[in-house]
């Protein structure tokens, strides 16, 4: 049985740069970092990020970009602050997806070996609720 999510790992160019994304737009801390003992099959650090294992470890970047994207939960009161420390990294912030009113605010962006994240300020559960009224509702 499953019994929930262990951990997300992405592999990166740079360990620096990400940890740099991970700890200034995602609020994550450092847990551990390998340095020269690899125990895995090249460096890699772990931060926690609002209770969930994030590991990153060193390689080649994503040949290219695509939608697929992991999204982190934030409120809308730090929206802006969040749009401008992605913006502050250089990253290259792309245009929300056209929503509907009442499913709630998202930031996507892209870091330097083409991973997507959202900060999006809704929940399932907004988004359900909102999606149960439909479309004429919208306009």
């Amino acid at each position: 049985m499953v019994e929930g999510l262990s951990h997300m790992t992405f592999i990166v160019s740079d360990l620096d740069r990400m940890e740099a994304i991970l700890t200034r737009v995602l609020d994550a801390t450092c847990i551990y970092d390998s340095g020269a003992t690899t125990f895995s099959l090249s460096p890699e650090r772990f931060y926690d990020i609002a209770g969930l294992w994030v590991a990153v470890m060193q390689g080649d970047p994503l040949p290219q970009r695509s939608y697929n994207h992991i999204a982190f939960k934030i409120s809308e009161d730090v929206f802006d602050a969040k749009r401008s420390a992605i913006q502050a990294l250089g990253l290259d912030l792309r245009e929300s997806r056209p929503r509907v009113t009442g499913e709630g605010r998202s930031l996507y962006f892209h870091d330097h070996d083409n991973h997507l994240f959202e900060l999006h300020t809704g929940t399932l559960q907004t988004r359900l609720a909102r999606y149960a009224q439909g479309k004429e509702s919208a306009l």
